[in-house]
């Protein structure tokens, strides 16, 4: 009875084919390879390199007695049967993953391998990320990425090859852009928002608001004039900006530092009273006067009659923009932003009628050099000689 069972198990056997997939479980585990049985006389067996499509150190890391393995179908030869375990895994995780790849879909993986030019995956099939598709950003260092899971996204697919790159970035880009595209519509003119400065150019910074860059103009930095944008921010700062504009087709976003803080007229709010001798640069002469700034953006006029105490025809025969001088404060009105100033109050009096009234003052106080004593005395010394 058994030899008729044997027989017929050799007929069934022979009617099998190299290519043919068939289910077994595991009976023994070896160093380099794995008996299974699949209800043959002869065992089948699957060599240590059929097991995965990445190395395998032991097969006992990866089987176990008992597993039940769906195998396919290497070597049928006399007594022989030899299976792939890795086969069958790879056939479906192609097909799995060219639907993957049309689809658009995050495949989520363990590194297995940290390799040189990036890492490797096992999804079915040996799956490499090469550096530049890991993360947005340069990594120098990937030795703690093994054991990461990552979200992936199919790059390139070539199974005739054996070939399957994948992409960690392509996702966070795609998640960067989805976040981009509801920041832009969630921002609106007017609104008052926290921002990280990512970069500093020569026309001013550009500010992460929420994972959109917008663009701090270096007129909007201070109300004060701004040489270079590194005055005022420097890059990773936290900062308040108040959007100006916001265009969400071409990704533009216009921000303002300067409109989320105190104007200079109402920083000098009390600080600047009437009567008050302060001192200024001359920062323009004009035909009717000379503007002096006295507070970091806060200009006073002094009018062209309040420049020196003698009658002069333009400013700049007394001025120079850029010169320092002392102002006396002539007039306040904060609500029109306007301070009247004076400098010929603070100078002494050089005028002719100056002059003339000093010499009258001191003329009483001075003997005159001459008396009729003097004069009759003078003239008895003529005779007596």
């Amino acid at each position: 009875m058994g030899e008729e069972m044997n027989n017929e198990q050799l007929a069934e056997m022979k009617s099998l084919a190299v290519g043919d997939v068939v289910t077994g479980k595991v009976t023994r585990v070896e160093d380099k390879q794995a008996l299974v049985d699949v209800g043959f006389k002869v065992e089948g067996i699957v060599p240590i390199s059929e097991l995965s499509s990445l190395h395998v150190e032991k097969v006992s890391d990866v089987l176990s007695v008992d597993d039940e393995l769906e195998m396919k179908i290497l070597k049928l030869e006399d007594d022989e049967l030899i299976l792939s375990k890795r086969a069958v895994q790879a056939e479906k995780a192609w097909d799995q993953l060219r639907k993957q790849q049309e689809n658009g879909e995050i495949i989520t993986a363990e590194v297995a391998e940290v390799v040189k030019g990036g890492l490797v995956v096992d999804v079915g099939v040996r799956g490499f990320i090469p550096a530049s598709l890991v993360e947005r950003h340069f990594v120098e260092d990937f030795s703690d990425y093994k054991g990461r899971e990552l979200r992936l996204k199919v790059e390139e697919l070539d199974q005739e090859n054996n070939k399957l790159i994948l992409s960690q970035r392509a996702v966070l880009d795609a998640e960067l852009e989805e976040k981009k595209k509801n920041v832009l519509q969630s921002l609106k003119s007017g609104d008052t928002v926290e921002g990280t400065v990512q970069r500093l150019t020569s026309f001013g910074a550009f500010v992460d608001v929420g994972g959109v860059d917008g663009l701090v103009h270096i007129s909007q930095l201070a109300h004060h004039r701004v040489e270079t944008p590194s005055d005022i921010v420097n890059e990773g700062d936290k900062v308040k900006v108040k959007v100006l504009s916001v265009d969400p087709d071409s990704e533009r976003v216009s921000l303002s530092i300067k409109d989320t803080q105190p104007g200079p007229w109402e920083e000098v709010a009390g600080q600047i009273s009437t009567g008050d001798v302060i001192e200024g640069t001359v920062k323009r002469l004009v035909s009717f006067g000379a503007f002096v700034e006295v507070a970091p953006g806060v200009e006073g006029l002094v009018h062209i009659s309040q420049i020196a105490n003698r009658h002069i025809g333009t400013p700049s025969e007394v001025l120079t923009e850029g010169e320092k001088v002392e102002v006396k404060v002539l007039d306040v009105n904060l609500g029109d932003k306007r301070i009247s100033l004076s400098i010929r109050e603070l100078l002494k009096d050089d005028t002719n009628d100056g002059d003339y009234a000093a010499y009258e003052a001191n003329k009483e106080e001075e003997p005159s050099g001459f008396s009729l004593g003097d004069m009759i005395g003078d003239q008895l010394k003529k005779y007596k000689s």
